[in-house]
């Protein structure tokens, strides 16, 4: 199966369409790409880092002659997007996206899809908390999941060429029902994001001394919930909104676990809580054993090494060796 496409035209160029770019470059998978987004500036930056070949801040001119479109702008977009490049799409073209929701996709750009064009909603489970088109770089899939979920109308064939172009750029890729997405990734990592917005919220909501305590001494656990909160506000925003009724199912689960939790704490119930404790850390290795994650401590983060003391100046100042 060729991965070779003349032409792709991305239409966003943030975190995702740029990391796809220098990677379907990289893997010469690509003879021309096309970028179009809404702000100039956005553009010029996205021209700088010589992201692609064609720059334009007109969707349709950007994917004239394209076999293959990838849209990358925040959900709440689509729509718009859709109606605006309807009628330029390439017969034959496969239209895709990088969204975090796929049923709202289905839905939405469905009905807009005119004959001939194959659409197959995309999720590449890859990101950081960084955006902008100098965010990304190439090695971003690598060893992540993209996730297709093309309707029964689709050729195998479009989406074997698909699923091979997010091989091509170091992915692994699996195809499965827009509903059945919706509902797994709400609870991976729709909730989650959720929990980090909550609890980071919190603490920007508590009284300034407070607050600047807590940062002060911000440990590992709440370091890495600002991680995540420190995600696109916009594409948060979007993805929340679309997938409002998986995202309220599992909130609703989350919050009987919880409750069930803050039980166990009131009532001192130390077996409840060692048991719970031992399952969440059952999964965490999991993840680990599935390559998804690291093993190495602190997340892998790079330390530097603690200085040598220097024990002669440390006798001398401490009161000698006995002291």
């Amino acid at each position: 199966m060729s991965v070779h496409f003349r032409k792709l035209a991305l239409i966003g160029i943030g975190l995702i369409g740029s990391s796809i770019a220098l990677a379907a470059k990289r893997q010469g998978l690509v003879d021309v790409i096309s970028i179009a987004t809404r702000k100039q500036e956005t553009l010029d930056e996205a021209r700088d880092l010589k992201l692609g070949d064609i720059y334009t801040l007109e969707a349709a001119e950007a994917v004239r002659g394209a076999d293959l479109v990838i849209i990358c702008t925040p959900i709440g977009a689509y729509e718009s997007v859709m109606k605006s490049i309807a009628s330029a799409l390439e017969p034959g073209a496969i239209l895709s996206d990088v969204g975090s929701v796929k049923g709202h996709v289905v839905k939405t750009l469905t009905p807009l899809v005119p004959a001939g064009i194959s659409l197959i909603p995309g999720h590449p489970l890859a990101g950081t908390e960084h955006s902008g088109p100098s965010a990304g770089f190439p090695e971003l899939f690598t060893g992540r999941w993209c996730v297709l979920t093309p309707g029964p109308e689709v050729e195998p064939a479009k989406t074997e060429k698909l699923a091979s172009f997010w091989r091509a750029m170091g992915s692994q890729v699996e195809c499965m029902d827009a509903t059945h997405h919706d509902m797994v990734l709400a609870i991976t990592s729709h909730i989650p994001h959720l929990v980090a917005y909550n609890i980071v919220g919190t603490v920007a909501d508590l009284e300034a001394a407070t607050q600047s305590e807590v940062i002060k001494f911000s440990a590992s656990g709440f370091r890495d919930f600002t991680r995540i909160a420190a995600s696109d506000p916009v594409m948060w925003r979007d993805i929340f909104l679309t997938n409002r009724d998986a995202v309220l199912e599992m909130l609703g689960r989350f919050s009987e676990d919880l409750s069930a939790l803050q039980r166990s704490v009131r009532t001192g119930d130390g077996p409840a809580l060692e048991a719970m404790f031992t399952r969440t850390r059952a999964i965490r290795r999991s993840i680990i054993s599935a390559g998804q994650e690291t093993a190495a401590a602190d997340f892998g983060r790079p330390h530097e090494t603690a200085p040598v003391p220097d024990i002669a100046f440390v006798r001398e100042h401490d009161g000698g060796e006995d002291a």
